[in-house]
């Protein structure tokens, strides 16, 4: 394994400056005008996981609300192509505290979308009478598969970090090709359940109700799913 990597990637879009909050539900960050789709999420997810390594120089550049800025200072300088059109940014930091950046250019993603005020129930209709309600759009063209093999919790399947052989094995075993619309979810290898997607958080309707894979908010092995501590999950539980 080279140099182990925090990575998060995010979402850099125009649209989002434009982002109101006139209704009851809580955009956080992006209550402020910000093409940076849940910064101060994304953020957290970093110096999480450098508290729990002890990288104590990457905990100075990103903890506080100094932290906060230097990324956004750091990805106003770096992706200044948002500003017209959205772009992924993957934001990497080392354990020196030095932050890189690999970006490419994305396809419009609805509001409604990134922001949804309810999940409605699979048979419901998709559109609401009332603005004020976003429902967010489905896509139905995914095929979903289970892996064939388990995966075992670590803090490389809690954190987000550039040791990914476990996805990328799950994703080989699947016959699943860089432009392919499909995922495949990792298994839990000590109790069979579902841990989380290669490259998404999954949702399953149980009991009338979404539910998605548990995830402790610190990284135990004995607790939760194993699944990684994501930014839109984070942002749903709260809600």
């Amino acid at each position: 394994m080279g140099e182990l990597q925090l990575f998060t990637t995010l979402r850099c879009d125009p649209e989002l400056i434009t982002t109101s909050s006139g209704d009851s539900a809580n955009f956080g960050w992006n209550e402020n005008p910000s093409p940076f789709y849940m910064l101060d999420l994304h953020r957290d997810r970093l110096l999480k996981a450098a508290i729990h390594w002890g990288w104590d120089t990457t905990v100075r550049t990103l903890e506080g609300d100094s932290g906060l800025r230097t990324l956004e200072d750091f990805l106003c300088k770096n992706v200044k192509e948002a500003a017209h059109k959205p772009y992924r940014a993957k934001v990497l930091i080392d354990r020196e505290g030095v932050l890189s950046i690999v970006k490419a250019p994305t396809g419009p993603v609805p509001m409604s979308n990134l922001f949804p005020s309810q999940l409605p129930a699979p048979s419901s209709p998709t559109e609401s009478s009332l603005d004020i309600v976003r429902v967010p759009e489905r896509n139905f063209d995914f095929d979903v598969l289970l892996d064939g093999k388990t995966t075992p919790k670590t803090e490389f399947t809690h954190f987000k970090t550039t040791h990914r052989p476990m996805y990328d094995e799950a994703r080989g075993r699947a016959s699943i090709g860089l432009a392919d619309k499909k995922e495949v979810l990792l298994i839990n290898d000590r109790d069979g359940s579902v841990m989380e997607g290669s490259i998404t958080t999954p949702y399953f309707w149980r009991n009338g109700r979404w539910v998605t894979p548990p995830v402790s908010k610190e990284f135990d092995p004995t607790q939760g799913s194993g699944g990684n501590n994501g930014t839109t999950r984070r942002w749903a539980l709260e809600r």
